[in-house]
């Protein structure tokens, strides 16, 4: 017969926090170090355990673009118990935004992505503390605006952009999940600061400003599992379950169902 498990609903935590005065995501912390599980965690326990959900609720994560990844991506966190999410993108929606960004709706057309994503994430979980920057990442501000992340999560539709986390992530010392997009097709692969990465893959010459998703286009589908991925390549890095998808690149084509993996050597 299965242990009867306790449970602590959000209410309490709240109560609990403004008691205390203590952020929401540690009151939960001492409760599963207790053996109290937050309900809203409660599915979460059986894949990655107690020890798990309190790495994520201490965990700080970056998603640099908050559009048909970012923008999935920043749920799935938040859903998952992030404590920390930077979101970062300062693109607004458009109408051609609404096939497959999550975030996008007919009534925020127009207003940041970023803003929006936020405000989405605080409605899922309150305890969630989110920090948004409404700058286009560069080679100059990368390392700023990534500082303090302990993963970095690729929602990007640009090469130039892409090797400009890539960089910065090097010098921060902190794992950078790549996901991209086009079509019916996606490519994955989590890069820690000692591999090859995507200058193995791609020449830093002239990248191009926009990538081949511009001539393909984003289908609805596309963009959620490739941010599913991602996500769960950075809960693989702060619980330690499962192995990242490190040195090689998955290559995902959708319409035939089919994986290709590329190794990617020193």
């Amino acid at each position: 017969m299965d242990r009867e498990i306790s449970v602590i609903s959000i209410e309490v935590v709240r109560e609990l926090s403004r008691a205390k005065h203590q952020p929401p995501t540690e009151v939960e912390v001492m409760a599963l170090k207790q053996g109290i599980v937050p309900q809203r965690y409660l599915r979460n326990i059986g894949t990655i355990g107690a020890e798990g959900q309190i790495r994520l609720l201490r965990s700080h994560m970056a998603v640099v673009g908050a559009g048909g990844l970012g923008g999935t991506i920043a749920e799935l966190l938040a859903r998952m118990g992030v404590g920390h999410i930077i979101i970062i993108d300062d693109d607004r929606f458009a109408e051609q935004n609404l096939n497959r960004q999550l975030m996008c709706t007919e009534r925020n057309i127009g207003k940041y992505k970023a803003k929006v994503a936020a405000a989405r994430v605080r409605r899922i979980n309150s305890a969630v503390r989110v920090t948004v920057r409404t700058e286009r990442l560069t080679v100059d501000n990368a390392s700023r605006l990534l500082r303090g992340a302990e993963v970095v999560l690729d929602a990007l539709d640009n090469l130039s952009s892409r090797l400009a986390v890539e960089k910065a992530c090097r010098e921060l010392k902190i794992p950078f999940v790549h996901g991209s997009i086009a079509g019916f097709c996606g490519q994955l692969m989590t890069v820690y600061p000692e591999d090859p990465g995507l200058q193995a893959i791609y020449s830093a010459t002239s990248p191009p400003e926009t990538g081949i998703e511009t001539r393909l286009g984003n289908p609805a589908t596309t963009p959620a599992i490739i941010a599913a991925l991602e996500v769960q390549e950075a809960i693989k890095i702060i619980t330690g379950i499962g192995e990242p998808v490190r040195n090689r690149l998955l290559v995902f084509d959708l319409l035939t169902a089919e994986v290709h993996s590329i190794n990617i050597g020193r």
